[in-house]
């Protein structure tokens, strides 16, 4: 599993976090995520490189302070920013997230297939133009 970094490609124009081709998937403890990532990768699925664990910590210092003034002085167009405020809640309970590079949807599809019993609080799916609710 690959530490996290933000990236400016993982950006909005506005500067809000939207990382197209990624799902975001929530758990409510860390053990839960590791868990989860340790499924991928006894399916094949290469979690060295495209699979990031989010603390907590770093979701509140990374992700949910891109949010900034994206609804000053009208409201987005689109729902980038209440979905990072939507992670920003649950980590602030000590939820845990798994950042997984997943392009296609049939990627998409097999990941959730996957986890279908794994207890994952919040999901999304980053596409161009579009969040897609997993959960």
């Amino acid at each position: 599993m690959k530490h996290f970094e933000l990236e400016p490609n993982m950006l909005t124009m506005g500067g809000v976090f939207y990382p197209t081709g990624y799902m975001f998937l929530m758990f409510p403890t860390e053990k839960d995520a590791r868990d989860a990532e340790s499924l991928l990768e006894e399916h094949g699925y290469d979690g060295g490189e495209k699979i990031a664990l989010l603390t907590p910590l770093d979701i509140q210092e990374k992700v949910a302070r891109t949010v900034g003034s994206a609804d000053m002085p009208l409201p987005s167009a689109g729902t980038e920013a209440d979905t990072v405020r939507r992670f920003a809640e649950l980590a602030s309970q000590g939820h845990h997230a798994l950042m997984i590079h997943a392009p296609t949807a049939k990627e998409s599809d097999h990941i959730m297939e996957l986890l279908k019993d794994a207890p994952i609080s919040y999901g999304q799916k980053y596409r161009h133009l579009v969040i897609e609710d997993l959960t």
